[in-house]
């Protein structure tokens, strides 16, 4: 049952609206089937599946509101669960940014967050992709550990002032880390795609293996200022950082994007004037839900262009106070690239600093975004055009506002996964003058 069609979740929210005694309400039926498989040490060590779908009730009198959630769905506990919500409505203190409900959205055409392939994953392709592994892992000398995870599942809701919102979606996140078995070599690599047909695990795996044996035998060097060439995934945990584009915290002073005496920083150039990052939810690389958790219709916009901010994100009570149209947090990330491979960039550096990841990413100053981290499975040094050795793991202190101030070159595009896990963002290879590496780590 954890996928529902668009008209058999209406009946059932349909059902649930016509019970409501409430001044209004909001219902959401979320659904979803997962399935995984997870291997160390060269061995297959969990796999499973599971199935789940939740109904969600929030009613409303006046500026007050209760939820509660139900995952029966027959009749007596469809009421049961609508009468819990407005008890605790009627319980609560009011709320004085509350907000109506919803009327209808106009969502435009569905989005490509469905792939028919990953929906159809069985336990015997997951097996595979494990074996093909840790089979050449195994072949290499080398120990790999790894995690797929596949999930199909739906999301809809409706208000009592008209509105219904649907759309369903695959997934398939696949992640493994390889260590040389002498333990002074790792790699990493990952895929984050919403069509299965498009993951080859034994390509993924061969990555992480290469980079396990180069990495082998890290010599130190100095920290300092280095001219870096970031994989997307090493760029996309930083760029993500600047991307709660929050307009409420802007005003309030609390934000990256607050100016000096009040004000925000919309259409001020913050960065290099060749970044471009915009939001579609019809990309499709990236594709996203066509609306937000609230129910708002999200569409194609600029965050940065040429540089400068080009919109805020603004919820719906903070768009009534300012004045303006509301802009839901957006489903997914795209930064422009150029044409150069990550090949091309290596031989254009004289001295640099490859860095495949980062890991352990927390805040040091938010005003100024600055983030301290560690680099992580696989960082080389660059001689000459050349990868001529790896080298022990640094800590880093650097803001990507700074970063890409100091944008050298953008390489091609690609699917990032982030430390933080999949989070939609389709980011180039860059090339960036001093970064800053603050200390070593001894960390393999």
């Amino acid at each position: 049952m954890a996928i529902l069609s668009k008209e058999e979740a209406k009946k059932i929210l349909e059902k649930v609206i016509s019970l409501s005694k409430a001044d209004g309400c909001s219902v959401t039926l979320n659904g979803n089937d997962r399935g995984n498989i997870r291997y160390a040490r060269n061995s297959v060590s969990t796999a499973g599946e599971n199935s789940n779908i939740v109904l969600g009730v929030q009613s409303y009198y006046g500026k007050k509101s209760g939820s509660a959630t139900i995952n029966e769905f027959d009749d007596a506990s469809l009421e049961k669960v609508v009468r819990r919500s407005e008890e605790l409505a009627k319980l609560a203190p009011e709320n004085p940014e509350f907000m109506d409900p919803l009327p209808q959205q106009n969502y435009g055409p569905d989005s490509k967050t469905f792939s028919e392939a990953t929906a159809n994953i069985t336990p015997d392709f997951r097996a595979q992709a494990a074996a093909d592994s840790i089979n050449p892992a195994a072949a290499k000398d080398v120990t790999a550990a790894g995690y797929l995870e596949d999930s199909r599942g739906f999301s809809c809701m409706m208000t009592s002032k008209g509105l219904y919102a649907y759309n369903k979606a695959t997934s398939v996140d696949f992640t493994v880390t390889m260590r040389s078995n002498d333990g002074t070599g790792s790699g990493w690599a990952a895929a984050d795609l919403n069509d299965v047909s498009k993951l080859n695990a034994a390509d993924v795996s061969k990555i992480a293996i290469d980079k396990a044996l180069m990495s082998r035998n890290a010599k130190a060097i100095e920290p300092g200022k280095y001219t870096v060439i970031l994989e997307p995934s090493a760029g996309a945990d930083l760029i993500r950082l600047m991307l709660n584009m929050n307009a409420r915290q802007a005003d309030e002073g609390r934000s990256f994007l607050s100016k000096k005496g009040g004000g925000t920083k919309l259409g001020e150039k913050l960065v290099d004037e060749r970044v471009n990052i915009y939001t579609d939810p019809w990309s499709e690389d990236v594709p996203a839900s066509p609306w937000s958790g609230d129910g708002l219709a999200r569409k194609k916009m600029d965050l940065i262009r040429n540089g400068a901010v080009a919109n805020l994100i603004y919820d719906r009570y903070w768009a009534t106070q300012k004045n303006v149209e509301a802009v839901p947090f957006p489903g997914n990330a795209i930064m422009d690239g150029g044409s150069a491979s990550l090949e091309d960039m290596i031989k254009d550096t004289k001295k640099g600093i490859l860095v495949t990841r980062f890991w352990y990413i927390r805040p040091v100053d938010p005003q100024t975004l600055l983030y301290t981290g560690l680099t992580r499975d696989g960082t080389f040094y660059i001689e000459n055009g050349k990868i001529k050795h790896p080298i022990k793991n640094f800590r880093f202190n650097e803001s990507p506002i700074i970063m890409l101030n100091n944008l050298e070159t953008l390489g091609q595009q690609k699917r990032a996964v982030t430390s933080e896990g999949g989070t939609n963002v389709y980011i180039p290879y860059m090339k960036i003058r001093d970064f800053t590496f603050s200390s070593l780590s001894d960390a393999v």
